[in-house]
């Protein structure tokens, strides 16, 4: 009886047993379905992940080639040679604090590769609302070649300035680019040289000719000659034939909402920066002008009336040694001059035609030893009895070395308002905001 007990009991246990093994075995296969049907997901994934990627490479073709969209990928291409740096200033922590609110807006993050388009949120003046390519990808320029201005190749600043979508260009490393032919410039760009060492130099230099939103910022341009009677390509479906130009370093023609910043610029054929045929919306700023005859002319002509909309903001720039007139030369529209520091000029500092309003505040005027060149303004070529009625004024401006203003008109608070794009800082504040005038020595991880 007892064995029978017995063996009734093994015989349960090795059921039970059997049992088990079979609920063990069971849940593997389980598992190892589950394991399998998800390792299929994720090839399938990543099969899906590839094949979208591929399309998109597919999709993008030439004209898109070196555009990138990952800011971390910019840190890490765009650094500027150390080598160099004697040519540039070295502003170290000074650079924060000066009391310029379009560097405080910017500057003092050590980040700033990483937030490089923070930049299109920092602007002021009448040209505050240019976002340039703020919108658009990143293109990294890495070739500084021009062979050919109607077929540019990827990779040059000719090829990336005429693309149609919105761009914020950048440069890999320093370079040196002597333009063929003029830079025909698309709708919202930005040429962003911080990081690298860029000159625009001994050929030809940048047109900004009926289009919008375009910033230039941080770039050595120099030395622009007169090019032209050549085709030249201003868009991917368009190029045409270009008369000789003038040779100036930044030519803005028939556009709006225009912001020049931080440039060093010199020694050009025919001026640093000019802006005619109803151009408007514009901001010159934070820029180094030196060795130069006629710097700046606001306005195309006497009788083109059209120049009554223009609005100028020129705020925080140094004029400079070698400079002799037109700080700037301005004609119908209406002129801000506010925080600038006038160190040299031969002729003067400030002219004009055809009844310009011109708001000066808060500048610093020091004028030279000669004795006949005093005078910071100048009515060019009209009778005292025609300009007595234009309202010129000079509000908080330090005269240095017998500078004088010689002011007009009535002052009728509706136009000053039309000439009015900031609040001015006092003049005594003008070599503060004024110390980073010029390219910037920004390199990656310190402050710019």
């Amino acid at each position: 009886m007892a064995m029978a007990v017995g063996t009734k009991s093994w015989a349960s246990l090795s059921l039970l047993l059997l049992l088990l093994l079979f609920v063990g075995v069971m849940v593997r296969v389980q598992k190892d379905e589950i394991s399998e049907s998800r390792n299929g997901e994720t090839e399938q994934l990543q099969s899906s992940n590839n094949s979208t990627m591929a399309a998109r490479l597919d999709e993008d073709d030439v004209l898109n080639e070196h555009a990138v969209s990952d800011p971390d990928e910019i840190a890490s291409m765009v650094e500027m040679s150390i080598q160099n740096s004697t040519e540039r200033r070295k502003l170290g922590y000074f650079s924060c604090g000066t009391g310029n609110p379009i560097d405080d807006c910017w500057r003092c993050d050590k980040d700033w590769q990483r937030n490089r388009k923070r930049l299109a949120d920092c602007g002021i003046g009448f040209g505050r609302n240019a976002i340039g390519g703020r919108d658009g990808r990143f293109y990294v320029v890495t070739d500084s070649g021009d062979d050919d201005p109607v077929n540019p190749r990827p990779g040059t600043l000719r090829h990336a300035v005429i693309q149609d979508q919105p761009l914020w260009i950048v440069f890999k490393r320093d370079m040196v680019i002597t333009l063929k032919q003029e830079l025909i410039m698309n709708s919202f760009k930005t040429i962003d040289g911080r990081g690298a060492n860029v000159h625009i130099a001994n050929g030809a230099c940048i047109t900004i000719q009926f289009i919008t939103n375009v910033i230039i910022h941080g770039l050595h341009i120099h030395d622009c000659k007169p090019t032209g009677n050549a085709m030249v390509r201003s868009s991917p479906s368009h190029f045409g034939w270009r008369t000789i130009s003038d040779g100036d370093a930044v030519s803005i023609f028939g556009s709006s909402h225009i912001w020049v910043d931080h440039n060093s610029l010199s020694n050009c054929a025919d001026g640093l920066v000019d802006a005619v045929m109803g151009s408007t919306a514009i901001t010159i700023s934070n820029n180094y002008f030196t060795h130069h005859n006629e710097v700046m002319l606001l306005g195309h002509s006497d009788s083109y009336t059209r120049d009554k909309q223009m609005q100028v903001t020129i705020a925080y720039n140094h004029f400079g040694e070698g400079l002799i007139q037109r700080m700037p030369r301005c004609r119908h529209g209406y002129f801000h001059v506010v925080n600038n520091d006038y160190t040299h000029w031969e002729m003067y500092a400030i002219g004009g035609s055809a009844s310009p309003t011109i708001n000066s505040q808060g500048n610093r005027y020091l004028a030279p030893s000669n004795p006949f060149a005093k005078e910071v303004t100048k009515r060019v070529e009209t009778a005292q009895s025609q300009w007595k009625g234009w309202n010129w004024r000079s509000e908080g401006d330090m005269m240095l070395n017998g500078a004088y203003f010689t002011p007009s008109g009535a002052g009728a608070s509706a136009s000053y308002a039309r000439a009015s794009s900031l609040g001015a800082k006092s003049s005594s504040m003008v070599g503060s905001i004024t110390s980073g005038a010029g390219v910037l020595n920004c390199r990656r991880g310190w402050q710019c």
